[in-house]
C-alpha cells in the first residue's frame, strides 16, 4: 500500500448525498480481484451515456477535473453493499483522498485499507471546500496527513481529526496484512515458546 504522508491537487466537486457503492463502481466491474483496471468503471453509470460515449455534464469528464486527486462530495458517501473494489476504483482513477460529512462504515474502513484517506469535516467546513473545488483546476487543496490538516487556494486551513491507529497505518503504507508482519519477531518468538512446550 502507498503512503499517504501529503497530497496536493485539484478537487473534483460532487454536490450528490448517499452516493452508494454501486455508483462508485457498478456489479458489472465486480467480476475481477485485481485492484488495477478498475478506475474506467469508475462513476460509469454517471460518466458515460447509454452509448458509451461520455458524459459532458459530469464533473470528472470536465477538462478541470480529468485528473482530480481528491473529491468533496455529500454526506453519507459510500453507502449500500460492501463492495472493496469501490476504493479500487477510486485509487486506480488517481483519487487518493475524499471528504464529506459521513461515510458509511464499511466503505469508510475499506479507504483506509486501501491507502485513501477519508477526512469527515462539519457541514460548514465542508461548503467551504465545494466553493473551493468549484473553482476547476487553478484551485488545488493541500492536505497534510502528519498535521492532519487541508489547506484551500487562498491560504486558509481547516484542522481535521483522524484515529491515532489509521493515521499511522496510513503515514506508513500498512494495511492489515503489513501491521502483522510488523509483529513478526513477537509472533515467531511466540510459536517458538509454543513448540519448545510441545504445542508445535
Amino acid at each position: 500500500m502507498d503512503k499517504f504522508t501529503t497530497l496536493e491537487g485539484v478537487a473534483a466537486p460532487m454536490r450528490i448525498i448517499n452516493v452508494d457503492t454501486d455508483r462508485i463502481i457498478p456489479k458489472q466491474y465486480l467480476k475481477t480481484i485485481k485492484r488495477t483496471g478498475l478506475g474506467k468503471g469508475l462513476f460509469s453509470e454517471m460518466r458515460y451515456r447509454d452509448d458509451g460515449s461520455e458524459n459532458p455534464d459530469f464533473v470528472l469528464n470536465k477538462p478541470a477535473y480529468r485528473n482530480a486527486r481528491i473529491l468533496v462530495v455529500g454526506d453519507n458517501f459510500g453507502c449500500g453493499s460492501s463492495r472493496e473494489h469501490a476504493p479500487w476504483a477510486l485509487t486506480d482513477f488517481g483519487i487518493r483522498c475524499v471528504i464529506s460529512t459521513s461515510f458509511a462504515d464499511i466503505f469508510f474502513n475499506n479507504c483506509a485499507k486501501n491507502g485513501i484517506l477519508a477526512i469527515t469535516v462539519s457541514p460548514e467546513d465542508l461548503e467551504k471546500l465545494f466553493e473551493d473545488a468549484e473553482r476547476g483546476s487553478n484551485a488545488t487543496l493541500s492536505v497534510d496527513l502528519e498535521a492532519q490538516t487541508i489547506k484551500g487556494p487562498d491560504g486558509g486551513t481547516l484542522h481535521f481529526e483522524i484515529d491515532s491507529g489509521r493515521k499511522e497505518s496510513l503515514l506508513n503504507g500498512l494495511d492489515e496484512i503489513g501491521l502483522t508482519l510488523k509483529r513478526a519477531p513477537a509472533i515467531d518468538a511466540y510459536e517458538e515458546k509454543l513448540a519448545a512446550r510441545g504445542f508445535a
